[in-house]
């Protein structure tokens, strides 16, 4: 952290704001606009005190908020550091195909396939997709990616009498929702998604680049077309570069 961007921060005693918490949001600030990016070391907590002239139960406190929001990490015996940038995503408040909202943001998306294929089962798929426990299934299974970074591992299934056509779609390159509009006259209007928090393992691991037993977002999906529900998906997000945000109305 360089001299000139340590001067940018200004603490006010004159304000009834805490101390710990001005010095968090002007750190935020600069993690935010990139004044200081990732892996970068912080200074020391005793210099900071010194620079700023405010006890080390101020400079801790910003930092521990910090940390436990995931922008920066510690190290013992190293110290602490920006982290990975979060990627905000409105995937619970907003219909919007993965591509179009990560390059609104500025992000460069992309998508690889790992199979496309008919299957029987699982049960629970076709329970969501109120079909028959014998009825065929789409199962399409991805990893979607920001800037190179595996974002999410995401498992989708949709009934293949109704959806059969979407076989002989690229979805590197096409949207599902799209396509189910556009070959089978199916648009999504309405989504019903659970989310629990789980530890990835071995093989989600492996995909989203992270290590096993860490944490990750769960996100189960059922997706109507009208009253009828057309996808059932299981989508497995990083837990250190995910942040979802939902805005509620009264």
């Amino acid at each position: 952290m360089s001299q000139r961007v340590l001067d940018t921060i200004k603490l006010d005693k004159s304000i009834p704001i805490p101390l710990y918490y001005q010095l968090k949001k002007q750190l935020l600030s600069l993690i935010r606009d990139a004044s200081i990016g990732e892996g970068e070391l912080l200074p020391p907590e005793f210099e900071l005190c010194e620079r700023l002239n405010v006890s080390r139960p101020t400079i801790r406190q910003a930092f521990s908020e910090l940390v436990n929001e995931g922008y920066l990490t510690r190290h013992k015996g190293k110290g602490t550091f920006v982290s990975k940038p979060k990627v905000m995503d409105q995937f619970f408040s907003k219909l919007e195909t993965f591509h179009d909202e990560m390059a609104e943001k500025g992000f460069n998306p992309a998508t690889v396939v790992l199979k496309l294929e008919k299957i029987l089962g699982p049960h629970e798929a076709n329970e969501k997709l109120s079909i028959p426990l014998n009825a065929p299934l789409i199962y399409l299974s991805r990893v979607r990616s920001v800037n190179s970074v595996p974002l999410v591992y995401l498992e989708t299934f949709l009934p293949y009498e109704t959806c059969g056509k979407l076989m002989l779609v690229d979805f590197k390159v096409n949207s599902l929702y799209d396509s189910l509009e556009k070959i089978h006259g199916l648009r999504i209007n309405r989504v019903r998604r659970e989310f629990m928090a789980v530890n990835a393992r071995q093989k989600e691991a492996e995909l989203l680049q992270i290590a096993r037993n860490k944490a990750i977002s769960l996100v189960k999906t059922v997706a109507y077309s009208a009253d009828t529900p057309v996808e059932f998906s299981v989508a497995r997000y990083r837990g250190d570069i995910n942040q979802f945000s939902v805005e509620l109305a009264r």
